[in-house]
């Protein structure tokens, strides 16, 4: 917990539904009277990935992953303050694994050294989420008048791969979602599993 907020988060690679069901858990909580707030994705927001994305001036860079890495973590904490539950879109072990895939980190680099930091930071604060759902589904990714998706479309295998790998070097335990299920069923089978954890309406209100 932070500051006695439970924190959950839904993890998976991009396409696979997170942003959706997190709004959805959102609702899902609020309407059972708990003062719950989503933790919305930096990237979309990112002045950096703006550059990159939509005006198509500079590539991925190491500072563009920090500030990304920085801005999940500080998100999260400044919505903590504020309610009893948050519910995350992605753990800041998912940025530090699309920064080891769009980052080239030769041995003794300084972004070597950075995503190194960044790691072990991510072991220290794994802690701090009382569960994390991956979702286990990808859907398509042709989305019309989606820039910053299109930006990393070959990427999903890959991302799947390292975002999993990554939250288990970390010790960020997931908690995977079943398959081919509705976004409906996604939430009442999360909201089962986080009853069964001991975290109830009783204890975040």
């Amino acid at each position: 917990m932070l500051r006695d907020c439970v924190v959950l988060a839904v993890e998976g690679t991009h396409a696979s539904g997170k942003t959706t069901l997190t709004h959805a858990l959102a609702a899902h909580y609020r309407e059972r009277g708990i003062h719950v707030a989503t933790v919305e994705e930096p990237a979309r927001h990112s002045p950096f990935i703006e550059e990159i994305v939509v005006h198509g001036k500079g590539t991925f860079d190491l500072e563009t992953e920090v500030d990304l890495f920085a801005a999940q973590l500080s998100a999260q904490l400044r919505a903590a303050r504020q309610h009893t539950m948050i519910i995350c879109d992605k753990t800041i072990a998912n940025v530090l694994a699309y920064a080891w895939l769009v980052l080239e980190t030769p041995p003794r680099s300084r972004a070597a050294a950075a995503l190194a930091a960044m790691e072990a930071f991510c072991h220290a604060w794994a802690g701090a989420y009382d569960a994390v759902f991956y979702c286990c589904d990808r859907f398509s990714q042709l989305q019309a008048g989606d820039p910053y998706r299109a930006k990393v479309l070959d990427l999903q295998p890959a991302a799947d791969r390292v975002v999993r790998s990554t939250c288990a070097t970390v010790g960020q335990r997931v908690i995977d979602i079943p398959p081919n299920m509705t976004t409906g069923q996604r939430v009442e089978w999360i909201a089962e599993r986080v009853t069964k954890l001991g975290i109830t309406r009783e204890t975040v209100n």
